[in-house]
């Protein structure tokens, strides 16, 4: 079945959460279903869960490519309904089972959790990825060699580190390489565009400020919604499927104040 899901309008819905003190966790995932979630995948409209890309499965959420003869470049994001910007996120997560064969090499055990997205009634049918700070998630591929998790990765944006602007794409933390089927838990400590932390069962692995539009990394969308320069204060949060089968037990976030 093809879900179309609804997004709260965003003159209601825009950094309420955020101005209040921290507070209690929300399970953005609440084991059920994805009713509060919206789907947007290159090539299809907005709303269209192709195949049933999402699902939820025995209180999991899942990213399956079953019912895919090729990947052909049919990058998804599944965004939750409202923005955020001062929060705390939580996810849970492992890789399971092959990748599609025609998906791009990088893209083996290879995911995310996009942050301060576009509100995806922006993107157009045929963008690839939603301008935002992407949350990187890697599992290791079984041969031995480094492959850390909750790296950075930047589709038309910019961030700095120690007070320099980052030039390249993707930017690889300090945290340990995970093989396997196993379950990782990674969380965002996030203040609007002033700093962003990523944890990786409990240590902290990479730091970065000054989240703002830029760059490249982002194709076939709105040149509109691209404004070079522009600070990233807020926006949505997404899951991305991008060729291999991820699962996510948990996704939760508690609002904190303003820095």
């Amino acid at each position: 079945m093809v879900a179309s899901i609804g997004l709260a309008p965003a003159t209601l819905t825009r950094d309420v959460v955020a101005q209040q003190p921290d507070s209690q966790w929300i399970q953005l995932f609440n084991g059920r279903d994805l009713s509060d979630w919206v789907v947007k995948i290159a090539g299809h409209e907005l709303g269209d869960n192709y195949t049933n890309t999402f699902r939820v499965d025995d209180g999991v959420l899942k990213v399956s490519y079953d019912g895919y003869d090729r990947f052909s470049g049919q990058f998804g994001h599944l965004f939750y309904r409202q923005p955020f910007s001062n929060y705390h996120l939580v996810l849970e997560y492992r890789f399971v089972g092959d990748w599609l064969a025609d998906t791009p090499g990088w893209a083996r055990r290879n995911s995310g959790a996009m942050l301060h997205a576009q509100d995806p009634r922006t993107m157009l049918k045929d963008q690839d990825f939603p301008i935002s700070i992407e949350l990187q998630l890697l599992g290791g591929l079984g041969d031995g060699r480094p492959r850390p998790t909750a790296n950075l990765c930047s589709p038309g944006t910019e961030v700095s580190m120690n007070g320099q602007q980052i030039g390249s794409h993707c930017v690889n933390s300090t945290s340990r390489t995970y093989d396997g089927d196993q379950w990782v838990r990674v969380e965002a400590i996030v203040h609007g565009d002033s700093a962003i932390r990523h944890i990786v069962n409990g240590d902290t692995v990479l730091t970065y400020t000054s989240t703002r539009i830029g760059g490249g990394n982002v194709a076939g969308h709105d040149p509109a919604q691209k404004v070079d320069g522009r600070p990233l204060t807020s926006g949505y949060i997404a899951l991305q499927s991008e060729g291999h089968p991820i699962e996510f037990r948990k996704v939760e976030l508690r609002a904190l104040q303003r820095p």
